[in-house]
């Protein structure tokens, strides 16, 4: 069945006039019914929200997605065996990602960051590992609340420089000491993930998700293959791939031996991607059980890493993350007051240096003014964020503050956002994302 055959059919069913759907969703009566004709497909976002207003219980969605499946994430994409990735630095301070044939690399000698640390100096260093590596321990924390304010061109040489130095002294050390310098290796090279997705390349992003992967089992750390699932499915996320994202997140939890805090921040994940198919359900269920797993007191639901003192995995400026996504969720799936209401108390609990963790979930509860009718708070709290954007150079945040322009251009005569766009559109073209 068409979309737009089944939206008229359930809004005549729901006695709804096109004007009464147009004033609920916030669409021009015109555009829906070029929808229902078949003249325009709809948006993912337009269709969620129709089924929520029409109570379809991801029926809409679900054929809105049935139209265009995103490109699949090929499983190659994050093979470490086959190619390196070196960085180069450039004289104004940015950096970027260049991808080697292993035997490439070898000639041209970028194949030697992977053994930054060895040989007769990281050998004496090794010998200190034991006094030292509780500072590395700081300065990865350091370092992660360096990435709430920098940009990750900024931030990725550190990081990078970091996973690739540790690697090295574990080489050369032996038991235990071996193990934990490794795991640490592991965090700074799932974070330099992190940092190679927000800078918009996801290729580099799984590149680095794979080495934390190697680096971890090499450590005694079997888990950190479940939390790579979920960092993927972050991925496949932000590109409107609901099913793959449910698979990822569903693979992340399948095995009931990997620590609580993994499976239920992969719950979480499998949440976002229901709630991106439109279905209620699952969603609610998937958040649920993130909520339970989360729950686990730290000492019983491990992350993981087994040294002392390990990083947490996942977010660390978010206090409850699971009702965070829930809120995200709610967005999602048209239920616009609801996660406002949610989203603005647990916005307000972010550390105000947590800079990037407040203008990603800010821009969020922007868009989900906007899609509520709200545009006088919409316009006032994206302009607010906007310089702060900027100086992170976030491509999650980015996406959102795309959608709010997307949003915002349909009521471009209100007073505010003709004030707000041309801001707005500057600092999209500034980030370059």
């Amino acid at each position: 069945m068409m979309f737009g055959e089944e939206l008229r059919r359930r809004r005549i069913a729901a006695h709804m006039s096109l004007a009464d759907l147009a004033r609920a969703v916030h669409y021009s009566k015109g555009y829906l019914s070029k929808i229902e004709t078949g003249t325009k497909n709809p948006a993912p976002g337009l269709a969620r929200r129709c089924d929520s207003v029409l109570e379809a219980g991801g029926a809409l969605a679900a054929l809105s997605l049935d139209r265009a499946r995103p490109e699949a994430l090929d499983d190659e994409s994050s093979d470490v065996e086959g190619e390196v990735w070196s960085m180069v630095l450039h004289p104004d301070g940015t950096s970027s990602f260049q991808p080697l044939a292993r035997r490439e690399a070898v000639m041209v000698g970028a194949a030697s960051l992977l053994g930054l640390g060895a040989g007769r100096r990281g050998a004496a260093a090794a010998a200190r590992l034991e006094d030292t590596l509780p500072h590395y321990r700081a300065l990865f924390e350091h370092t992660r609340q360096m990435g709430q304010l920098l940009s990750p061109g900024l931030l990725l040489p550190t990081v990078i420089t970091q996973a690739h130095s540790l690697s090295g002294l574990a080489r050369n050390s032996r038991g235990r000491l071996h193990d934990d310098t490794l795991q640490l290796s592991a965090r700074f090279a799932e974070y330099a993930g992190w940092m190679a997705q927000e800078a918009g390349n996801d290729r580099a992003a799984l590149w680095w998700t794979g080495r934390a992967v190697d680096f971890a089992a090499e450590g005694g750390d079997p888990h950190l293959h479940a939390y790579a699932l979920v960092r993927r499915a972050l991925i496949t996320l932000y590109r409107d791939d609901a099913v793959q994202t449910v698979e990822l997140a569903r693979r992340a939890q399948s095995d009931p031996g990997t620590p609580a805090r993994i499976r239920g921040l992969a719950a979480q994940r499998e949440a976002q991607g229901h709630a991106l198919a439109g279905d209620y359900d699952n969603c609610r269920r998937a958040l649920d059980r993130a909520a339970e797993l989360l729950a686990v007191p730290s000492e019983d639901a491990g992350d993981g890493a087994k040294g002392p003192a390990a990083p947490t995995i996942g977010t660390a400026t978010v206090s409850d993350s699971a009702a965070m996504v829930t809120g995200w969720c709610l967005h999602e799936l048209g239920h616009f007051e609801d996660a406002i209401r949610i989203l603005e108390r647990e916005i307000a609990k972010i550390p105000p240096g947590a800079v990037r963790s407040r203008t990603r979930y800010g821009a969020r509860l922007a868009l989900a003014y906007a899609e509520a009718g709200h545009l006088d708070k919409s316009c006032a709290l994206t302009e607010s964020l906007l310089a702060d954007a900027e100086a992170v150079e976030s491509a999650t945040i980015a996406s959102d503050l795309r959608r709010i322009a997307r949003t915002l251009a349909r009521r471009r005569q209100d007073p505010q956002v003709r004030q707000l766009y041309p801001r707005l559109s500057s600092s999209l073209q500034t980030t370059h994302i």
